[in-house]
């Protein structure tokens, strides 16, 4: 079929599922993994449930989402059964979207909504905050939390705090406890707009709020193939998103989840459990610590890619070096074997070809990244080892350079908190200069980054480390032997 006979992808016929998941954040991550999997619930059990996507920023809009009313195809790749496999999903779970900014009166009449039962979030790792500048007659608050607490009051108000009226919330972002933080913050905005004890009750006694721990690669929109998978299945696709078979959604549920969310009557790798922690750490120490690591390194060395990154032998024995030798001495609470088998299967995920994972993606809002990926390694690393991880270090030098937001002539496209792009603008200024040196450099950026908790033998041990590595880098660029 040539492209110019594709056809726009539109609904038939209007959406009939009831709505029954408010879902903050519209990328490609929720769009590839809970809207599939919701979809997939649509088509295999009984749930007849359908998605309203809030943006949860004011920054950009979903046109492009309602355009195609809510549709979209996942195209999933990845090894199975020792074989790669693909296949090219079409989602139809989706029914619309809503802009708090531009109509604050259609968000909260969405809590008005009967059928509305579960909220996902996936708002980055700093999404989940509280903030004093925020007030109850914002329209909306800036925080996502703020507006959450505004959207569940308003239902509370509707339906007469209603005990079936309260939601099952489950919280994306990574972070450890999300769902337990969240809800915290919830209860924080509450006595701060003085929302009274009727709704606190309402909120602890009919709302579940669950942690969760979310694994799928997506890449986004696979540009090579667009054309192809366009040609199959017949439809012009812009919002098409990639991913990889593999994925994983674990919480700590209840029976309630078990009964509410029908995974057991699916494929899907959905697991209901006590505690969180241990497979927390295995994977944002692993999977997450590695993307990470690799992307300031890989991107340096003039990769755009996670597996054109992997594909390069030095950068592989580094990631591999950095899993094996860095990180798993500082998961010996998981037992040897599993956490063997997972480093290798992220490798293995890493090395698919199809994913083309960018590089540039993966490091938005690195600094906070840091800190939850890669400094709990760091500690405990030289607790237990008495020595510091040279690769780890080495990644964080490349971080420092990779934010001078330039790299051999050309512009490094950088994405973080604004104040964390004022600070890396200047500590890169003075030091041009030569107002401040390397070593005062790194000193400022471990203090930023919260590498703070080190005796101060340890500390200038790691700002010798860093700084020696980031005066190599500049003046030979990426060497890992």
């Amino acid at each position: 079929m040539d492209r110019k006979e594709l056809q726009p992808l539109k609904r038939t016929e209007p959406a009939a599922l009831p709505e029954k998941v408010l879902q903050f954040g519209g990328g490609n991550f929720l769009r590839a993994f809970t809207d599939w999997m919701i979809d997939i619930f649509n088509k295999e059990t009984d749930f007849a449930g359908s998605v309203v996507i809030v943006k949860p920023t004011e920054r950009g809009d979903y046109q492009e989402i309602d355009d195609q009313d809510g549709l979209f195809h996942v195209v999933l790749d990845g090894i199975v059964d020792g074989e790669q496999q693909s296949s090219i999903h079409l989602v139809e779970s989706v029914r619309r979207t809503i802009h708090p900014y531009r109509d604050w009166k259609s968000f909260l009449a969405s809590a008005h909504i009967d059928t509305m039962r579960f909220v996902i979030s996936n708002t980055t790792e700093a999404g989940i905050a509280f903030s004093d500048q925020d007030d109850k007659d914002d329209q909306p608050p800036a925080e996502f939390p703020g507006k959450l607490t505004l959207w569940l009051y308003e239902r509370f108000q509707h339906f007469g705090g209603a005990a079936d009226k309260g939601c099952l919330i489950f919280p994306c972002e990574l972070i450890e406890d999300n769902g337990t933080m969240l809800r915290d913050v919830i209860l924080e905005y509450i006595e701060h707009w003085n929302l009274g004890d009727d709704f606190i009750s309402w909120i602890l006694n009919h709302n579940y709020f669950y942690d969760t721990l979310v694994d799928r690669i997506v890449s986004g929109y696979p540009e090579d193939r667009a054309a192809d998978i366009e040609r199959k299945t017949g439809y012009k696709d812009p919002l098409m998103v990639a991913g990889e078979h593999y994925h994983s959604w674990i919480m700590s549920g209840d029976e309630r989840v078990r009964k509410e969310f029908p995974f057991e009557s699916t494929f899907l790798n959905i697991r209901l459990v006590d505690s969180l922690s241990d497979y927390r750490e295995l994977k944002v120490r692993v999977l997450n610590g590695a993307h990470t690591s690799l992307v300031p390194v890989g991107h340096l060395a003039g990769k755009r890619t996670v597996d054109q990154a992997m594909s390069d032998d030095s950068i592989r024995r580094f990631v591999e070096g950095f899993l094996s030798q860095e990180v798993k001495p500082t998961l010996d609470f998981i037992p040897e074997s599993e956490v063997d088998q997972f480093i290798s299967d992220v490798v293995d995920r890493f090395l698919n070809p199809v994913l083309a994972h960018q590089l540039l993606d993966i490091s938005l809002n690195s600094f906070a990244k840091f800190g939850t990926r890669l400094l709990p390694t760091l500690k405990d690393y030289v607790e237990k080892k008495n020595s510091l991880p040279d690769r780890l270090l080495y990644s964080l030098a490349c971080l420092i350079v990779f934010y001078k937001g330039e790299w051999n002539g050309k512009e490094i496209p950088l994405r973080d908190d604004v104040a964390n792009l004022e600070f890396a603008a200047k500590m890169w200024q003075a030091h041009d200069a030569g107002d401040i040196s390397t070593e005062e450099l790194v000193d400022q950026w471990l203090d930023r980054l919260g590498v703070t908790e080190f005796d101060s033998v340890v500390r200038q041990e790691i700002v010798d480390r860093v700084s020696s590595h980031v005066s190599d880098i500049l003046k030979k660029g990426i060497q890992l032997g």
